[in-house]
């Protein structure tokens, strides 16, 4: 049996008699050097981190363009750490399930130190962050980590008590990401570049902004220096370049699991965490994956481009984010999930299979396409296609709709209000022409009634706003040919979850006789999704 450690490695005849690429340079050389003098330290250490950002590090350590590893660190959910990277020696296997059904099982074993963001490991990461060496930090947090107040206004209570106590014993992730930058400021002030690599729309923007916030508190109560602020401020000393990641990275896979097993690798069963991460000792992804980067850092950094790395400017990056969260993916994978959903289909590949389905994300690319804003180094229609055609039709992805519906009303003002506002600001477009994206706003109305198209009822995914979403479809039944305009109006109206007020921008009607013609039977999904 092959065992995932350190010293399992050095039988490498073995590990790739079974078919597993294994690293080209020397594990512990690496990991000393890294520990000694970090450059990169990386904040979330769930699957995309996994399957796409440690694999770039591990690229540059394989073809000897640098000579250090990776250091990350978890700050919202410590199992990550314990169970699937200390058991390990912080070694993973990533797993490419490409397209014509190959698979490719590569050993990461380029992260030399896993820590946490509790007190036991921030002392360890006050020493790195005043460290010379030290490059870049990048950040897979997903969009919930940069919000300061919960779905009421209000402030989260650790980051209340955080703005009041000052640097020295924060309780929130960026109240410790503000304390360690400020910890290197008081310590020398050294440049540093902090990489936000989250799906958030002007991700480096949100960061920048959200530390500075910090910041500000605590200098407006002198609990820190005034300079800290210049510090923030000063693309010379902190920048917060923009990307844009883009690579599905589902849950574990059972059949991947199973396939590893068959190697004769020594594997533990997935977890799904207190907090619902579901983790392995393995990530799976697909072969597909772009990383878009700002080139803005003061204290240099590792040849990124030569690991697939697209380097560019902020304005081309900010293209290639719109044309991929407004138009080329992201919309089309909320539509698919919200239909893949109530019509009981639950794995992606099979809803492509869907033809109803089908020609429903090729309709929301279509209605996007006259208004997607072309970055140039990317062409919007061959990203499409390679969505729609190869990515999303993959039947080695285990991916599900209840993953991508999750937290759909943090994301449809991007996804599909920003296209809205294009045609209604379009000398040549006329927003009545639209047919797709309404009938999507609406299929995710009836998705909020909680019942399917057999008339089962069925668990919503995971939404900041359910609290108050749910209530206004507490009294709304099937086979019911009730008006539906005063259940519909305080969501349609509301131009936070949209990104423009519905009524406003002459769409709501569409969607109301969508929603209410999905409503009168069981069926009425499918017939009006078919007809449309």
């Amino acid at each position: 049996m092959l065992s995932l450690n350190k010293n399992s490695l050095k039988d490498r005849k073995s590990w790739e008699s079974a078919g597993y690429i294994l690293p080209n340079f020397d594990y512990v050389d690496v990991m000393e050097r890294t520990l000694i003098n970090p450059k990169w330290v990386h904040f979330g250490a769930g699957n995309i981190f996994r399957a796409f950002i440690a694999e770039i590090g591990q690229q540059l350590l394989d073809e000897n363009l640098t000579d250090t590893g990776l250091i990350v660190v978890e700050g919202y959910d410590n199992e990550i750490i314990d169970k699937v990277y200390k058991p390990y020696d912080n070694i993973g296997i990533s797993v490419t399930l490409k397209s014509d059904g190959n698979v490719e099982s590569r050993i990461i074993a380029c992260i030399a130190e896993s820590l946490k963001m509790d007190n036991t490991d921030f002392p360890r990461l006050k020493e790195i962050f005043v460290s010379d060496s030290l490059q870049m930090l990048s950040f897979t947090i997903t969009e919930k980590g940069y919000s300061l107040k919960s779905a009421d206004g209000n402030l989260y209570l650790n980051i209340s008590k955080d703005f009041l106590a000052g640097p020295d014993n924060p309780e929130s992730f960026i109240g410790k990401i503000t304390a360690l930058c400020y910890h290197r400021f008081i310590s020398g002030a050294r440049p540093l570049t902090l990489v936000s690599m989250d799906n958030v729309s002007n991700n480096g923007k949100c960061l920048h902004d959200i530390i500075f916030r910090f910041a500000e508190e605590w200098a407006s109560r002198g609990l820190v220096n005034k300079n800290f602020l210049e510090y923030i401020d000063d693309p010379a000393m902190l920048s917060f370049p923009w990307t844009m990641i883009d690579k599905i990275t589902p849950s574990p896979g059972v059949d991947v699991a199973k396939h590893l097993r068959n190697t004769g690798l020594e594997l533990a069963d997935s977890i799904i965490t207190s907090k619902d991460t579901d983790i392995a000792a393995f990530v799976n992804a697909e072969e597909t994956g772009y990383l878009v980067v700002e080139d803005s850092f003061p204290n240099g950094r590792p040849p990124l481009e030569k690991a697939g790395v697209i380097m560019t400017d902020r304005e081309t990056v900010n293209k290639v984010e719109k044309m991929k969260v407004c138009t080329c993916l992201n919309p089309l994978h909320t539509a698919l999930s919200v239909f893949a959903c109530l019509l009981g289909i639950n794995r992606v590949s099979d809803a492509m299979k869907d033809n109803d389905i089908l020609k429903l994300v090729r309709k929301i690319a279509d209605e996007g396409m006259p208004v997607v804003v072309d970055p140039g180094i990317l062409s919007p229609k061959e990203f499409a296609d390679t969505v729609i055609n190869i990515r999303f039709p993959n039947p080695s992805i285990p991916d599900t709709y209840f993953r991508i519906v999750t937290d759909t009303s943090q994301k449809l003002a991007v996804r599909f209000g920003e296209t809205i506002k294009a045609y209604i600001c379009s000398d040549s477009l006329n927003v009545d022409s639209l047919r797709a994206i309404p009938l999507t706003l609406a299929g995710w109305c009836r998705y909020l009634v909680g019942i399917d198209d057999k008339g089962n009822p069925f668990s919503l995914a995971p939404d900041p706003l359910l609290p108050e979403l749910r209530p206004l479809f507490a009294d709304v039944k099937l086979n019911n040919d009730a008006d539906y305009s005063s259940v519909l109006q305080p969501l349609l109206s509301n131009a936070a979850i949209f990104g423009i007020n519905l009524y406003e921008a002459g769409i709501s009607q569409k969607v109301e006789e969508y929603f209410s013609a999905m409503m009168k039977e069981p069926g009425a999904v499918r017939r009006v999704l078919h007809e449309l």
